[in-house]
């Protein structure tokens, strides 16, 4: 058994989770951690909210509330959210935490000492309308290298190029959206990047046949446009304090103290029960866990090339990323999510409507891994009247409703297997394998392809075995199709629950049974199709889907600002 240490880039505190942040990083990360605790393994899974910085500071000026205050409540309504849709997380923390600050201090310490951090004057961009140094995201400008229009003073969406703020042409303050600003001097400090550049190639070039083509051809391009050194202080009040002579008034940048989080809400973990956690084993002894980080293309510059030189730069041994998966962006027919201008339908706005399973399922089978996907509610209709209604629900409706009618509610006995099972099996299991094969491999769109295949064979099972038509010569061949059909939808069940976790449960409470952890490992069809035995009782219950009309399908574009007609 080995130890998979699972981390889900940190969502911003002030934002509202849409479905593309859902899809981007924490719904993934969720269903690889379901499925490696189901096929044997010991899983840590950490995320929590990034809370400092600017972000927060206008965020609560908004709202008319303290900072603290003002984070503490976003907290809470992300981890509802979150829990809403069954995101099964070890610890949702946040980087506000004591443990997230002793953690950075002592990173910092290191890196100090190392000779890795470096003064140096800056020209910061002051705002004379809001009266405040702007932080990177708060001003918005065109790209000098692409000519987008809407790039950030960090990081231009578009092309990816890492900007400071004085390189954006027509700059503004996206708080006021004054263009009065100026260029004001300040010390900062700086995590001098070129020092560690040659450790962190040696180590990126490791990383070239096991990171998904999306992270790994960002961070070669990084650094084959040469690393600059990067301010990692503010002028703000929010945040940690520097703990350095002469920048007591400043604090660390968000996008340091932000990775560091990671580590920060281990600790918090590990405290929680010190008897029994040990931070250490996991972030410090590392030969015996696979770290695998999930985010969106535009975070991984920081967790590919910042962090892991943050971390490579304190000569000790962290655990480093194995696997960085890195998603593209789901957009809402071609455009930006908005709430602002209620264009998208937001993750508190959409648990409202449908289970989260309808979304979960949706969002794993067109989770946009190579390129961008596009969400449309007419889409997400066909998907779930076709494959969560139409094949599985279907075939467990039925099953259970034709086995209680012909037998009542107890698995029927008698009769025997036939060469048409053994086919079914055989071809169900090469489903199976390849569904492990990718789900390991964080193929997700091909895992879901072959999950979806997989309770096709069952519906193509019963249409050819026909138990309604053989019931009247054979009743004992009937018993034996639909026991075997029972124990299929036990089957699918495990097979879905990393994905549809709610509706596992379902299927599996109609047979009072429950989850296990480990109901995946070394799973052999031929052995799980005789789990259910004759006599073993059941419920038929309600349907497990409700089909998506196109009436509601309509009232649900005009709710959420769909532009297709």
């Amino acid at each position: 058994m080995s130890k998979i240490l699972v981390t889900s880039a940190l969502p911003y505190i002030n934002g509202v989770p849409h479905l593309g942040h859902m899809v981007g990083c924490l719904l993934p990360s969720d269903v690889y951690a379901r499925f490696m605790r189901m096929t044997g393994h010991e899983v840590l899974y950490i995320a929590g909210t990034d809370e400092h910085g600017t972000t927060s500071e206008v965020g609560a000026l908004k709202a008319g509330m303290n900072v603290e205050d003002y984070c503490q409540m976003n907290h809470q309504r992300h981890r509802q959210t979150y829990h809403d849709f069954n995101l099964s997380f070890d610890c949702f923390g946040r980087t506000s935490s004591k443990q997230n600050r002793e953690m950075t201090y002592e990173i910092f310490e290191a890196l100090n000492k190392n000779g890795f951090i470096e003064e140096r004057a800056v020209k910061q961009i002051w705002s004379n309308d809001d009266k405040m140094f702007l932080a990177d995201r708060y001003i918005t400008g065109t790209c000098p290298y692409c000519g987008y229009e809407k790039a950030r003073g960090d990081q231009c969406e578009n092309c990816t190029k890492v900007l400071e703020p004085t390189d954006l042409i027509n700059a503004k303050s996206t708080i006021s959206g004054s263009s009065n600003l100026e260029v004001k001097e300040s010390k900062h400090l700086f995590l001098s990047l070129p020092k560690i550049e040659p450790k962190l190639k040696e180590w990126l070039k490791s990383k070239e046949a096991f990171w998904p083509d999306v992270a790994y051809s960002i961070a070669m391009k990084w650094l084959k446009e040469g690393l600059e050194p990067r301010c990692i202080t503010r002028d703000l009040k929010w945040g940690f304090s520097v703990p350095k002579k002469g920048y007591e008034d400043k604090v660390f940048y968000v996008w340091f103290d932000a990775p560091i989080g990671y580590l920060g809400i281990t600790k918090q973990w590990a405290d929680e029960k010190p008897d029994e956690r040990n931070f250490k084993d996991w972030w410090l002894t590392g030969d015996d866990v696979y770290y695998v980080q999930f985010m969106g293309k535009d975070n991984v510059p920081y967790h590919a090339i910042t962090f892991p030189a943050t971390l490579l730069g304190t000569g000790e041994n962290y655990k480093k990323v194995d696997i960085l998966k890195g998603f593209s962006y789901l957009t809402y027919e071609g455009g930006k999510f908005s709430k602002s201008e209620n264009r998208g339908i937001f993750a508190e706005d959409a648990i409202k409507e449908f289970e989260a399973d309808y979304w979960r399922y949706f969002l794993m089978s067109n989770i946009p891994e190579s390129s961008d996907s596009s969400f449309s509610f007419d889409l997400f209709a066909s998907v779930i009247n076709k494959d969560l209604n139409g094949v599985l629900g279907n075939f467990v409706s039925r099953v259970l409703k034709m086995t209680a009618s012909k037998f009542g509610n107890t698995i029927p006995a008698g009769g025997k297997t036939t060469e048409l099972e053994n086919t079914m099996l055989n071809t169900v299991q090469n489903h199976i394998d390849r569904y492990f094969k990718y789900m390991n491999a964080l193929e997700f769109r091909k895992a879901l392809s072959e999950l979806r295949a997989i309770w096709v064979e069952g519906n193509n099972y019963i249409t050819a075995a026909e138990p309604w038509t053989v019931i009247k010569e054979d009743e004992n061949r009937a018993a034996a199709i639909l026991r075997v059909c029972a124990n299929l939808i036990r089957i699918f069940a495990l097979l879905s629950a990393p994905i549809t976790p709610q509706t596992a449960e379902k299927m599996l409470q109609a047979f009072s049974l429950n989850l296990g952890d480990a109901d995946l490992k070394d799973f052999d069809v031929s052995k799980q199709i005789e789990f259910l035995k004759e006599g073993h009782s059941f419920e038929v219950g309600e349907p497990l889907f409700e089909r998506i009309s196109p009436e509601r399908t309509l009232e649900l574009k005009t709710k959420y600002g769909s532009t297709q007609p």
